[in-house]
C-alpha cells in the first residue's frame, strides 16, 4: 500500500491528536468511575476501504469491502480502518465484531456512510444497522457522516419492515470512544451503548426532524463509567435516554433540542427490575423540548433510581422543565393499570435550573405505595413564555417528599417535607445493592 509523504504526516498528526484527546478527556470524569482505560498503542497499519474494493459512489453496495477492510484491521493491534473523505458508501447491515480482534482499533470516518432504503437488506427487520460488538479499545473519530435515511421508515406505507434499526450500536465493549462525527436521520435511535464499560462520547452532532418517531439521540443501557460532553443533539425523542443497569454516568455541556429532553427511563416495563445510580447531568441547554430533565417509570416495576444530580440546566420554550412520572405509560391506556409495585425514586437533586416553560414548571407524580423521597431543589427560576396566551398550570406534586433549599420561582408549595427513610425502599424489595 502506497501513501504520499504529506498524507502520512497528516494521518500521523490525526492519530496523535486522537491519543491526546482520549487520555485527557478522562481527567474530567467523575472521581467515582472505576474503569481505568489502558494506554493505546497506535501503529501505522492503515486499511482503507477503497483498497478493498469500495466504490464510494453512493449506489454500489460497499458492504463486502467494509467487511474485508475490517477483517484485515482486526488482526493488527492499534490499526486504523479508513473511510475516506469525498466518498459516499452504501453499506448494508453489518457487525464489526470481536472478541478475537486485536485491541485499540481506530475507525477513521471522514466520508459518508448511508443506509439502504429498500426492504430487501433488512429482511423481516433488524435491531441495528452498524454494530461494533465485543471489542476492547474501539475508537470512531473523524468529521464524517452516518446517515440512516430514516424517512424510508417514517414515510413508509408497508414497504419497510416494522422493526426499525438503530443507526450505530456498541455492544459488550470496553474503552469505547466516539468523537467528531455526525449521525443523522436514523430510523430509530441514533447511537446506542449496551453492556459497555468505559465510554467517551464528545464533539458529536446528532440530527433528525422533530416529528421523526422514536429517534432518540443517545441511548444507554446496562453500561457503566460513561462520559458524554460537547454534543449537539436534535431529534424526535429523548436527546439522551438512560436505562436500567446504568451507573457512573457523567453528562455535561450538551445542547438538546428539538426533542423530548434528557430522560432516565422509562424503567420497569413489564414488571421488570430497574437499577440506575450515580448520574450527573450539568451545564445543559434545552430548547423547544417536551420535557427538560425527566425520570419516568412504569407501574409494576421494581428496583431503584438514586443518587441523581441535575445542575446548571437552562431551558427555552420547554413544556415541563422538571419531571418525575411514576405513572408513565407509552402503550394503550387500557394496559396501564394501577399497581402497588414501583421503581423507587430517591436522592434526586435539582440545582440551578432556569428559563422559560410553556405548560407547567414542575411535575412530580410519584407512586401511591412507594413515594419519591429525598428530593432536593435549589435555585429554581422558571417563568412562563410570554407569547403563550392560554392559562398555564402550576407545579404539581403527588406523594413527593423533599426539601426546598432556596426560594423558588414560581413558589413550589406542593412538595411535602421529607419524613420517609430509605428503610421504606428496602421493605418493598427495591434494593439494587446487596
Amino acid at each position: 500500500m502506497k501513501m504520499s509523504r504529506s498524507n502520512l504526516k497528516g494521518l500521523t498528526l490525526a492519530l496523535l491528536i486522537g491519543l491526546f484527546v482520549w487520555s485527557s478527556s478522562f481527567e474530567n470524569c467523575s472521581s467515582s468511575q472505576s474503569y481505568i482505560p489502558q494506554p493505546i498503542h497506535w501503529n501505522y497499519a492503515i486499511f482503507n476501504v477503497l483498497e478493498y474494493g469500495a466504490k464510494g459512489n453512493g449506489y454500489a453496495d460497499d458492504t463486502k469491502a467494509f467487511e474485508a477492510a475490517w477483517a484485515a484491521a482486526c488482526k493488527v493491534e492499534g490499526s486504523t480502518m479508513v473511510v475516506p473523505y469525498g466518498f459516499v458508501f452504501l453499506v448494508k447491515p453489518i457487525t464489526f465484531s470481536g472478541p478475537n480482534c486485536q485491541p485499540n482499533i481506530q475507525f477513521q470516518l471522514d466520508g459518508k456512510i448511508i443506509a439502504p432504503t429498500s426492504s430487501q437488506p433488512w429482511g423481516s427487520g433488524l435491531l441495528q444497522w452498524l454494530q461494533f460488538k465485543n471489542l476492547k479499545g474501539i475508537t470512531i473519530l473523524g468529521k464524517g457522516v452516518i446517515d440512516g435515511q430514516g424517512s424510508a421508515w417514517w414515510n413508509d406505507y408497508g414497504r419497510m419492515p416494522s422493526t426499525k434499526p438503530t443507526a450505530l450500536r456498541f455492544y459488550g465493549s470496553k474503552a469505547v470512544t466516539v468523537s467528531g462525527i455526525t449521525i443523522q436521520n436514523s430510523a430509530r435511535t441514533h447511537l446506542k451503548f449496551d453492556n459497555c464499560i468505559g465510554v467517551q462520547v464528545f464533539d458529536i452532532r446528532i440530527s433528525a426532524p422533530a416529528d421523526s418517531p422514536n429517534t432518540d439521540g443517545i441511548h444507554l443501557q446496562n453500561s457503566q463509567d460513561v462520559t458524554i460532553y460537547r454534543a449537539n443533539l436534535a431529534c424526535g425523542d429523548d436527546c439522551i435516554s438512560i436505562q436500567t443497569g446504568c451507573s457512573n454516568i457523567y453528562i455535561h455541556n450538551i445542547n438538546c433540542g428539538p426533542g423530548h429532553g434528557i430522560s432516565i427511563g422509562a424503567l420497569g416495563a413489564g414488571k421488570t427490575k430497574a437499577c440506575v445510580s450515580n448520574i450527573i447531568v450539568r451545564d445543559v441547554t434545552l430548547h423547544n423540548t417536551l420535557t427538560g430533565v425527566r425520570i419516568k417509570t412504569w407501574q409494576g416495576g421494581y428496583g431503584s433510581v438514586q443518587g441523581i444530580t441535575f445542575s446548571n440546566i437552562q431551558v427555552y420554550e420547554v413544556e415541563i422543565p422538571i419531571m418525575i412520572d411514576q405513572f408513565y405509560c407509552a402503550s394503550d391506556k387500557s394496559e396501564c393499570r394501577n399497581d402497588t409495585s414501583a421503581v423507587a425514586v430517591s436522592g434526586i437533586n435539582y440545582v440551578n435550573i432556569w428559563g422559560t416553560y410553556t405548560v407547567k414548571p414542575l411535575h412530580f407524580a410519584c407512586s401511591n405505595s412507594l413515594p419519591c423521597t429525598g428530593l432536593s431543589l435549589a435555585n429554581i427560576e422558571l417563568t412562563p413564555l410570554p407569547s403563550f396566551n392560554f392559562e398555564l398550570c402550576g407545579s404539581f406534586c403527588w406523594k413527593a417528599y423533599g426539601t426546598l433549599r432556596t426560594r423558588t420561582v414560581p413558589p413550589i408549595d406542593c412538595l411535602m417535607p421529607s419524613k420517609l427513610s430509605s428503610t421504606k425502599v428496602q421493605s418493598y424489595g427495591n434494593s439494587c445493592w446487596v
